[in-house]
C-alpha cells in the first residue's frame, strides 16, 4: 500500500501541463529533500511549489475522506454512510460559504476561520440528522438516518443556492465550494490538513475495536461492556472535524468516502483495525489519480475534482452494488 501512494504520487507530480519524466522528477524531489540549492530551475518550481503541496494535500483530503466514511458505515452499519449522504459535507459547505461571506478569520490563522466555521456546521448538521431521525423513529434505524441525511443535504443545497445568487463579486469563490478543487492548495494547506488527519485520525484507529462491536447491534456492543454514546459522539466529532477541515479548503468532494470503503472492505475484510488504514491508504491514492485526470484530460481547461469523483464514483459505486447483488443471489 505505502509502495502504491508513493509510486502514485510521484506519477502525478511529475504529469501536468508540462510532463517531466519520472526519473527527473524523482531527482529533483530528492535534492528537494536535502536542501540542495535549486535556484533557476523552472522544472524544479514547477514541481516543488506548483504540483508537490497540491498532491500532497489531495492525497490527504482523500485519505481523511474515506477514512471518515468507513468510520460511519460501522458506526451506522449502513453501507450508504458517509459525510455526503449524512449532509456533513453539505453543512460544512455552508459554513465556509457564510465564513467567506462575512469575511470570518482569525488573526494570525487565515485558514482557521473557514475551517473552524465549516466544523461547526458539520457537527450540527450531523446533531440535526440524529435528532429528526430519533424523532421520527426511537430505534434510529439506519434508513431513516440515510433518509434524513438526503433531505437536509437537498436543504443544505438549496440554502447554498441561494447565498450563491446572492454573492456578487463572491460568486467564483463561492462556487468553488459546490464543485471541489484543491488548484489553490500550498504547503500551509497540506500542513493543516496533516494536523487535522493525525489527530482525528488516531482517534478513529484507537475506536477501531468499539466499531467491530457496533456491527454486533448497539445492544449487543452494550452488552459486552462498550460505551455506546461516549463512543458514538467522540467518533461523530471526529469525523466532523474531518469532514468540515476537508470542505474548508479543498470544497464539496464526493463519493469518496462512499466507495473506497467498500473497495478496502473486499480487500481486506471487515476488521475496523486494518479497513481504516486501508480505506485511508486508498483514498488518498483515488483522489490523487481523479485529480491528474481533472488536471489532464482536457489540458489546458482543468476540470473541477468533484465533478470528476462523482462521475467516477458513481461508476464503481454501481459496479459495486451489481457485483453485491450478483453474489447476494
Amino acid at each position: 500500500m505505502l509502495a502504491l501512494v508513493m509510486l502514485t504520487g510521484l506519477v502525478c507530480v511529475a504529469l501536468g501541463s508540462v510532463p517531466i519524466p519520472l526519473d527527473k522528477t524523482a531527482s529533483i524531489l530528492w535534492d528537494g529533500v536535502l536542501g540542495r540549492d535549486l535556484t533557476g530551475n523552472t522544472q524544479a518550481v514547477i514541481i516543488l511549489t506548483v504540483r508537490l503541496p497540491r498532491v500532497i494535500s489531495v492525497f490527504l483530503v482523500g485519505a481523511a475522506l474515506s477514512l471518515c466514511g468507513a468510520a460511519m458505515q460501522g458506526l451506522l452499519r449502513n453501507p450508504l454512510a458517509d459525510g455526503a449522504t449524512l449532509g456533513v459535507s453539505s453543512g460544512a459547505s455552508l459554513g465556509a460559504m457564510l465564513a467567506i461571506l462575512m469575511g470570518i478569520q482569525l488573526p494570525m490563522l487565515p485558514l482557521a476561520g473557514t475551517a473552524v466555521l465549516s466544523v461547526i456546521f458539520a457537527f450540527l448538521s450531523l446533531l440535526l440528522v440524529l435528532f429528526l431521525a430519533f424523532a421520527l423513529d426511537r430505534s434510529l434505524a439506519t434508513n431513516t438516518i440515510i433518509l434524513i441525511g438526503v433531505i437536509l443535504t437537498m436543504f443544505m443545497g438549496s440554502l447554498m443556492s441561494l447565498l450563491i445568487s446572492f454573492s456578487g463579486p463572491r460568486l467564483r469563490s463561492l462556487t468553488f465550494w459546490t464543485l471541489g478543487s484543491l488548484s489553490g492548495a500550498g504547503y500551509a494547506e497540506a500542513l493543516f490538513l496533516l494536523l487535522a488527519l493525525v489527530v482525528c485520525g488516531l482517534v478513529l484507529l484507537a475506536h477501531a475495536r468499539e466499531l467491530d462491536a457496533f456491527a454486533m447491534g448497539e445492544e449487543n456492543a452494550r452488552a459486552i461492556g462498550v460505551s455506546v454514546r461516549r463512543v458514538k459522539l467522540t467518533v461523530m466529532a471526529a469525523v466532523s472535524v474531518l469532514i468540515g477541515v476537508c470542505v474548508s479548503i479543498g470544497g464539496s468532494i464526493g463519493f469518496v468516502g462512499l466507495v473506497i470503503p467498500h473497495i478496502s472492505r473486499l480487500i481486506m475484510g471487515p476488521a475496523h483495525k486494518r479497513l481504516l488504514i486501508t480505506s485511508l491508504l486508498l483514498g488518498g491514492v483515488f483522489l490523487m489519480l481523479c485529480d491528474l485526470a481533472a488536471r489532464t484530460l482536457l489540458s489546458p481547461v482543468e476540470l473541477p475534482l468533484g465533478v470528476v469523483t462523482s462521475l467516477i464514483g458513481a461508476v464503481f459505486f454501481m459496479f459495486i452494488l451489481a457485483n453485491t447483488r450478483r453474489r447476494a443471489a
